[in-house]
């Protein structure tokens, strides 16, 4: 049997090691990783057996080795490769146009500069087959909490750091860049609003209190209060 090459890594991942495969249970994004894992898995599910999938930006490839045995899928990503990774940035994807019949991005876009944004959507639209979907998860700035701080100290908290978070945009924003590149919005979901005072207990308590963080995904879907957003977009209009 060949020997496999070990996994190549660099930015946080030279750092942090594979720490999507084994998520971290004091990680504060825990609960919303999980929850974002059990909606892609759910959506990966429903597809036809076969089926061309790009997970564009994927780390280390956690949906590309979960479902490799059932659909057509591959994975690029700028900072990691392996056996089922290709090396490859979303700003010129290594692959021929509609060369995919489903593309996930997955909590990527937030990381690149707002000039970059619009360029990875459109590389995106071109590797989709017309009529294809994108499945996109992003940060909301804008998120109810944030919303509250920014009624009391005139300032929206970020998602992260902006080292880490270049892109940060309101969710609105977003909404009008997956538009103006093309695509029709099919479903859009929320996860976790972001209530004072008890979003700070679960992020202190991510483990122990996922089960609230869910139970308020339940209550209260409301996209637009939520710190992450879900979305289902059909290639439309243009080629």
């Amino acid at each position: 049997m060949p020997d496999v090459a070990p996994p190549r890594r660099s930015g946080e991942y030279a750092t942090r090691g594979d720490y999507h495969a084994t998520p971290d249970p004091t990680w504060d994004y825990y609960p919303t990783y999980l929850a974002k894992v059990e909606r892609v898995r759910s959506y990966l599910d429903g597809l036809a057996p076969g089926t061309r999938v790009l997970d564009a930006g994927c780390g280390e490839g956690v949906f590309v080795e979960a479902y490799a045995s059932r659909l057509a899928i591959e994975g690029v990503d700028e900072n990691y490769s392996s056996e089922r990774v290709r090396r490859g940035s979303l700003l010129a994807l290594p692959f021929e146009a509609g060369a995919f019949d489903r593309v996930l991005c997955l909590d990527v876009l937030e990381h690149l500069a707002f000039d970059e944004q619009s360029v990875a959507l459109a590389e995106i639209y071109r590797v989709l087959t017309p009529g294809g979907e994108a499945f996109i998860s992003i940060p909301n700035l804008a998120h109810l909490q944030s919303r509250v701080h920014f009624l009391l100290k005139g300032q929206l908290i970020r998602t992260a750091s902006e080292l880490k978070h270049p892109g940060d945009r309101p969710i609105a924003e977003f909404l009008r860049l997956f538009r103006a590149a093309g695509f029709e919005i099919v479903e859009r979901r929320g996860l976790f609003p972001t209530f004072p005072v008890i979003t700070h207990l679960i992020r202190t308590h991510p483990s122990s209190l996922e089960p609230l963080h869910r139970w308020l995904t339940r209550l209260v879907p409301v996209p637009g209060w939520c710190l992450l957003n879900l979305l289902r977009m059909r290639k439309a209009g243009r080629g």
